[in-house]
């Protein structure tokens, strides 16, 4: 299986269970990893048979921008599907954290795994 990252992609958006977190974006940290569907690219150096990371990252920054989560879990969640189902990867990685959220505490986050649905 091949996998592309991306590490440490900050993004401001709305975040929180608190009042006030619905109101001031908060700084998360995402890293991801995601399976390619096909190792095309690695044949042909083609842009076309690839996962292409800019469009990932605009489309990722787009979402999170038009929404508020109340939990990390539903976002990583909601971030992992977009990766499964409209860049079809078959499977996919995504942490995403909190930068200071917790006193003495760098980041606080979740890590999931999600895969396509077996036909």
């Amino acid at each position: 299986m091949d996998i592309i990252f991306l590490r440490e992609l900050k993004i401001d958006t709305l975040i929180g269970v608190y009042e006030w977190e619905k109101r001031v974006p908060q700084a998360l940290q995402i890293d991801l990893e995601i399976a390619l569907p096909s190792s095309l690219a690695c044949q042909t150096d083609n842009i076309d048979d690839a996962l292409n990371y800019a469009d990932i990252v605009r489309r990722i920054q787009s979402e999170l921008a038009s929404r508020h989560f109340s939990l990390l879990e539903a976002l990583a969640e909601h971030v992992a599907q977009i990766l499964l189902n409209e860049f079809k990867a078959p499977w996919a990685k995504v942490s995403v954290a909190k930068l200071q959220a917790i006193r003495g505490s760098k980041m606080v986050g979740i890590c999931i795994e999600r895969e396509q649905a077996k036909p």
